[in-house]
């Protein structure tokens, strides 16, 4: 039973189990989240599109595919428009607007595509992924294939995410116990970061600090990484006590961060204070997969 919380309401998705959600960047409270059947052993996903109004959360969209669904983007230039990434190793490009879908389909991982991003910086429109395949691919929307393929990573890569601050600038984080940096306009990778001695599910980059990621990782730490010193992580926070599923900083607060995790729970941190972990949630009684900040209300989770 995949069940979706925010700001105090509460959807079931029977038969479903939630991998991601993230907030729309248009439209304060509406959320869209990827799910599969049977934790994406077999099975279908779906997009679902959710909305929280006076009543509650309530169900906008739903959109099914053949394969479950891992990650979920909204467009930065068009309201309605969506990608997701499937166990299949396709993308689907998805319109709310429209009742079925998708608009069309991009297939050319070999194996579950397991993370997709939209850049953030205004000029371009450019939408990483990340496989298991241990490749990351770049796409244009508007071309129906991709313009590159970025190969280093020894394992599977579980998150790929675009700096909010350097255009062509995204991050990965793999299994081969690795976060790197790359830059489209070159063809190798730019930085290699040994982060953990562990597999890495999640990472992201600070709001307000160019240089400043965190990694997220099977051994139940958060680690923070300046790119300027990559010799010792710049914090590291335990509490979580299963591997870390997804780890966001805040929009509005530049040391405050989330994470979510295999034990359950969704917990607070600001790394600058002595007791960085400021508070623990502990409303779901299976894997917590997914997590998003509202761009819009700052307390929304």
């Amino acid at each position: 039973m995949g069940t979706v919380g925010c700001g105090g309401g509460t959807l079931r998705l029977p038969g479903l189990h939630g991998y991601a959600a993230e907030f729309s960047p248009y439209w304060p409270g509406r959320v869209a989240c990827a799910a599969a059947q049977y934790y994406g052993i077999a099975g279908c996903g779906t997009l679902a599109v959710l909305e929280q109004n006076e009543a509650g959360i309530v169900l906008l969209r739903s959109f099914d595919w053949n394969d479950g669904l891992f990650d979920v983007t909204w467009s930065e230039n068009n309201e309605h428009v969506l990608i997701t990434s499937s166990g299949d190793g396709s993308l689907q490009i998805w319109d709310t607007a429209k009742t079925k879908g998708p608009l069309q389909v991009y297939k050319e991982h070999t194996q579950e595509a397991y993370s997709v991003d939209w850049s953030q910086t205004r000029g371009e429109q450019l939408v990483v992924s990340g496989s298991w395949d241990r490749t990351a691919k770049l796409w244009d929307p508007a071309v129906g294939k991709s313009l590159c393929t970025f190969k280093g990573h020894e394992g599977v890569i579980y998150s790929t995410i675009w700096s909010p601050h350097i255009p062509g600038c995204f991050a990965s984080a793999s299994g081969d116990q690795t976060l790197r940096v790359w830059d489209v306009k070159a063809p190798g990778v730019k930085l290699v970061i040994p982060a953990h001695q562990a597999e890495i599910l999640s990472c992201d980059w600070c709001k307000y600090d160019e240089n400043l990621l965190v990694t997220g990782a099977v051994d139940c730490s958060l680690k923070g990484w300046d790119l300027r010193n990559i010799r010792q992580p710049v914090f590291v926070l335990l509490g979580h006590t299963y591997a870390i599923r997804r780890v966001k900083f805040s929009p509005f607060h530049a040391t405050l961060l989330a994470s979510c995790s295999y034990d359950f729970t969704v917990r607070f941190w600001d790394f600058a204070k002595p007791n960085p972990l400021l508070e623990t949630v502990e409303h779901h009684t299976e894997f917590t997969c997914g997590l998003d900040l509202s761009l819009h209300n700052c307390g929304q989770v």
